[in-house]
This record gives structure tokens, sequence and C-alpha cells, in this order.
């Protein structure tokens, strides 16, 4: 999930640099809601964590 939104703001970056400002604020919002999602699921997962089978 970090990854995607490191790409998505790798893409809003050089899309920032080149101008295409529409491209850029899509990518930046992307990788915003990617980041927010990653980090709600690795809280959950670590709250839950790997329960012994029974």
């Amino acid at each position: 999930m970090f990854s995607w939104a490191f790409l998505f703001l790798i893409i809003a970056i050089v899309a920032g640099i080149l101008g295409l400002s529409g491209i850029a604020g899509a990518a930046t919002n992307i990788a915003w809601v990617l980041f927010v999602v990653g980090i709600i699921l690795a809280i959950i997962f670590a709250v839950v964590g790997r329960k012994p089978p029974l």
C-alpha cells in the first residue's frame, strides 16, 4: 500500500515539475488516500495481531 502511495507521490512531483497541474493534483490526492488507508490498515492489524490456531 505504501509503495503505491510513494509511486503516486513521485508521479505528482514529476507532473508538477512539468506543469501538469491537473495530473499532479489527482496523483497527490490518490497518494494521500492510499497513505491514510495504509496507516489505518497497519493500526488495525497491529491491534488485532495474529491469533494462535485453536
